[in-house]
């Protein structure tokens, strides 16, 4: 990661998705955003992002977005999402994430492991 590591924030909720925009460019990190699966792969595959944040419940499906970016970019993946049961997050690990956090969320823990997995990525 030379530089400013690069990080994809993708949430169809235009408010969590600046929010956590926002902190992660905050803690030193050049972000792209994108409300949907197809606009997050087309910023991955055009930017190479060291980790990205992926809604689940997102239109074009975080899930299938996480298992194309795992065999693409190889990129840190950190899932949001309102579900939190021990399926949904082995759902989640099964897709390639390195990390799943529950909304509501803290926006410091978030920045935390979104680092973490921008390291790992």
């Amino acid at each position: 990661m030379p530089g400013r590591p690069l990080a994809l924030v993708a949430d169809d909720d235009r408010e969590i998705r600046e929010l956590v925009a926002l902190r992660l460019e905050s803690a030193g990190f050049e972000v792209l955003q994108a409300g949907d699966g197809p606009a997050a792969l087309a910023l991955a595959d055009e930017r190479g992002p060291d980790v990205a944040v992926l809604d689940v419940m997102m239109p074009g499906d975080g899930l299938v977005v996480a298992r194309a970016l795992r065999a693409s970019v190889g990129c840190g993946i950190v899932m949001l999402s309102a579900l939190g049961g021990p399926a949904d997050l082995r759902s989640a690990y099964d897709a390639g994430a390195d990390d799943y956090v529950v909304k509501p969320f803290d926006a410091q823990d978030l920045v935390a492991r979104v680092t973490a997995a921008a390291r790992r990525g």
